[in-house]
């Protein structure tokens, strides 16, 4: 933030800047682990996080994507790659849970609450939103 707030200018090319200078330094570092956290990460964080991306949002000059919403994004998306990727080792066991009758993924069937639970997984997690946007494709 301290860096943002001292490249701010009154020249347009400062705003492209300062856009720049937002997605290569503090969105990269903010959204990098985001798949990982998933729907593990606590609604404190989650809330903490989303204030500084507006703070960040207003020294930019634009409204910039929340937490959550970037998160399932980029959640879908890895999900979407590994499922075009017959080499990736979560390959098979997400295209074994194709729904025979429509393009829907079931949730694998677990023993512990470990994976059980859609927030400590990536893979329930990520089956849940690839449910719940209709097959993957976002509206």
């Amino acid at each position: 933030m301290y860096f943002l707030r001292r490249l701010t200018g009154p020249s347009t090319s400062a705003a492209n800047f300062l856009q720049m200078f937002y997605q290569s330094v503090v969105a990269s570092v903010l959204f990098y682990t985001v798949v990982c956290w998933g729907g593990s990460i606590s609604k404190k964080d989650t809330s903490r996080l989303d204030k500084l991306i507006r703070r960040a949002g207003s020294v930019v000059g634009t409204k910039l994507d929340s937490m959550v919403t970037v998160a399932e994004s980029r959640t879908l998306d890895k999900l979407l790659d590994i499922m075009d990727n017959a080499s990736h080792p979560l390959h098979t066991v997400i295209s074994n849970q194709r729904s025979l009758f429509s393009e829907r993924l079931l949730l694998p069937k677990c023993r512990t609450n470990r994976l059980k639970n859609s927030k400590n997984s990536f893979v329930h997690h990520a089956i849940t939103l690839y449910n719940s946007s209709h097959g993957g494709r976002r509206t």
